[in-house]
């Protein structure tokens, strides 16, 4: 699913060689379709700082947090054709 995709390699570039480790996991989904979607389409998702600061918010407290990231997906005119709310959970691996 290339909407889970474009959220999760954001989440999962933030998480790379963390100490400690950081696990992220999926809790909820929701998709949201506008549009016919045929060609090519592209998902984008610009939380980039809000997942950045939600995985610190993470190892910081102890505590498990979540963040629902946004990817929205254009067709090959810029046409929106989809939109998902993925909600990933994040929680620091305590040894």
């Amino acid at each position: 699913m290339a909407a889970e995709l474009s959220t999760g390699v954001l989440c999962m570039g933030f998480i790379y060689k963390r100490n400690p480790a950081v696990s992220m996991l999926i809790v909820n989904l929701e998709a949201e379709f506008l549009k016919k979607a045929t060609g090519k389409i592209l998902f984008k998702c610009n939380d980039g700082i809000l997942i950045s600061q939600i995985i610190e918010a993470a190892i910081v407290s102890g505590e498990g947090k979540s963040i629902e990231c946004i990817s929205t997906g254009y067709n090959e005119q810029n046409e929106v054709v989809a939109v998902f709310k993925v909600t990933w959970s994040f929680k620091a691996k305590r040894k």
